[in-house]
């Protein structure tokens, strides 16, 4: 499948947000976005007024771009969201949050969202103790997530037994750091995602 190769750190100075692309680099001195936050481009940084809908549309792709997905995709979880009772940004925030590959990014298993999909790719993660390489499966409340057997041999997860001593996993997920296992304990929230982003907003946006 297509997807974005390119430089991430300019992603951030895009959308004017430090999206936390690449792990624990964009909390150190390192980061671009933090040497040098103006957009990417050469000659003046003009101030042009952005539109109602610029504006909706930059809201929608900082949101894509939080989560590494496609425009397709992304679209795919709104229809989702829209069709489901309740306010539709929030169905939208949980549906993304509840994606494999951001369970594992969240209870510390990798650095950053793109590792985590990698390491699911690999074989390197179960689901409910079945090894599982679909980076967009849905976690449900009760759902436990770890590494397999084959991952757990790997000198990743050992190096990761030690990293993630230091880290912490949000209230809606539980932690085993022993084993390696985490389990959804509740459904994600707007507050819990932490997100950089306003789901009313991208729901004005598709429903334009």
């Amino acid at each position: 499948m297509a997807r974005y190769t390119g430089p991430v750190c300019r992603l951030c100075r895009r959308y004017g947000e430090k999206l936390y692309l690449k792990g624990d680099r964009c909390f150190g001195p390192r980061c671009a976005f933090t040497k040098r936050p103006t957009p990417p481009g050469g000659g003046s940084q003009r101030r042009r007024k952005v539109s109602d809908r610029g504006l909706q549309l930059r809201e929608k792709q900082r949101a894509r771009v939080f989560y590494g997905l496609l425009e397709r995709q992304f679209r795919g979880y709104y229809d989702e969201a829209l069709r489901k009772t309740g306010v539709t940004g929030e169905a939208l925030v949980r549906a993304l949050e509840s994606r494999l590959d951001n369970v594992v990014y969240r209870l510390g298993f990798a650095d950053s969202r793109k590792q985590a999909r990698q390491i699911v790719r690999h074989g390197h993660i179960s689901l409910n103790e079945r090894k599982t390489d679909v980076p967009s499966a849905q976690v449900k409340v009760g759902d436990q997530v770890g590494f397999s057997p084959r991952g757990a041999k790997t000198e990743y997860a050992k190096t990761v037994q030690e990293t993630i001593k230091s880290k912490q996993a949000p209230v809606w997920l539980s932690l085993d750091i022993a084993a390696l296992r985490g389990r959804m304990i509740a459904e994600p929230t707007l507050e819990h995602a932490q997100a950089f982003f306003d789901p009313n907003v991208i729901v004005e946006y598709y429903s334009r």
